[in-house]
């Protein structure tokens, strides 16, 4: 994935005037919907109690699952945190705005209801010229909880009509910022060890990480994860039409026995795949980029746009094992299940 993106969008008079109602909308206690360089996030102003539970009741979210705090600058880490070792300081410092969550210990400005009943919370600073306009005009010491626009579990939005699609009216207002340019959620890095650990990859790689750090990070052993944290459910950013994972040397002959069950089945391949695709009414080939940016930019559009199509099955070609698709792997392990050459179901784990 990338390491940061710096979005340079020009604002316009009108979406500045639209910025400034979604404001006083977000005062008021109102959900606003709006794009970050990530994915959509579905925000509420962090000090509106009412606000923050609706939040979870529209997203049917349990209140126990924490949210990301998202503000306006790095140099406001200090508000919303407290004992932040050297090391979140390099991090915040090189990498925001940017599609990091860094874990901390909160401060007392963050209340309980958004971190899930923790001591932690995952802070961020977005860049996306639309979100630090609307952090800038909310006022100083001012954030947003905004977990990503979507049911909870399903498919994050990286376009606003993905939003409509998932919340209608629900929603009092929806910022349209156009495509997310990274398309997948941001890297968390926890720091309640004394090493910086990452809990979910994202838009920026471990070793962007580790240089930053000189190598003091590691990544989680999800078996010994004490700590929760957004998008760590090993059942996550699913579609309604279940989702397997196929190795290619085997995708297409998985194909052919969902087939013979009478399945209509769409086969997502990399455009460098070696499978080699069939001729068939039931079996529909797509083929995604073979760069781990590009394809994770279109992931999630693409899960939405044959989830709603009629397929039985979306079958999806498993990414290589390398460190650039750490995060794409991550989500799809989440998202569905592993389908091994004597068609064994895997959970993920």
């Amino acid at each position: 994935m990338i390491q940061h993106v710096q979005t340079n969008t020009v604002i316009s008079p009108e979406m500045y005037n639209k910025i400034a109602t979604a404001a006083e909308l977000l005062r008021a206690g109102a959900i606003v919907a709006f794009p970050t360089e990530t994915v959509y996030g579905l925000g509420a102003d962090i000090s509106t109690s009412s606000a923050v539970s609706q939040l979870f009741e529209i997203k049917g979210r349990p209140t126990n699952h924490p949210l990301i705090v998202h503000f306006a600058d790095a140099s406001q880490l200090q508000h919303w945190a407290q004992e932040i070792p050297d090391s979140a300081w390099k991090l915040a410092e090189y990498f925001w705005p940017g599609p990091l969550t860094l874990i901390l210990q909160r401060s007392h400005h963050v209340p309980v209801t958004v971190t899930g009943g923790q001591n932690s919370v995952g802070l961020r600073v977005p860049d996306h010229p639309i979100a630090l306009a609307l952090l800038e005009t909310l006022g100083a010491d001012k954030a947003l909880a905004a977990p990503s626009a979507n049911r909870f579990g399903r498919i994050s939005p990286t376009t606003a009509s993905h939003v409509r699609d998932e919340f209608g009216q629900a929603v009092d207002m929806i910022l349209d910022g156009g495509a997310c340019k990274v398309g997948l959620e941001s890297t968390i890095v926890s720091f309640s060890s004394q090493t910086a650990t990452v809990l979910r990859p994202g838009g920026i790689p471990l070793a962007a990480l580790a240089k930053v750090l000189k190598g003091q990070i590691t990544l989680v052993d999800k078996n010994k994860l004490t700590e929760r944290a957004p998008g760590m459910l090993a059942a996550h950013y699913a579609p309604a039409t279940p989702l397997e994972i196929c190795a290619s040397e085997y995708i297409w002959q998985h194909a052919i026995k969902l087939e013979a069950q009478g399945l209509r089945t769409i086969v997502i391949v990399r455009a460098d795949s070696t499978a080699d695709p069939l001729m068939n009414k039931n079996i529909v080939s797509y083929s995604m980029p073979q760069e781990p940016m590009a394809y994770g930019n279109q992931l999630y559009a693409i899960l939405r746009q044959f989830d709603r199509q009629e397929f039985d099955r979306l079958l999806i070609e498993m990414p290589p094992d390398t460190p650039a698709w750490l995060a794409i792997t991550d989500r799809l392990l989440r998202a569905g299940v592993v389908i091994t050459l004597n068609n064994r179901t895997t959970y993920p784990k």
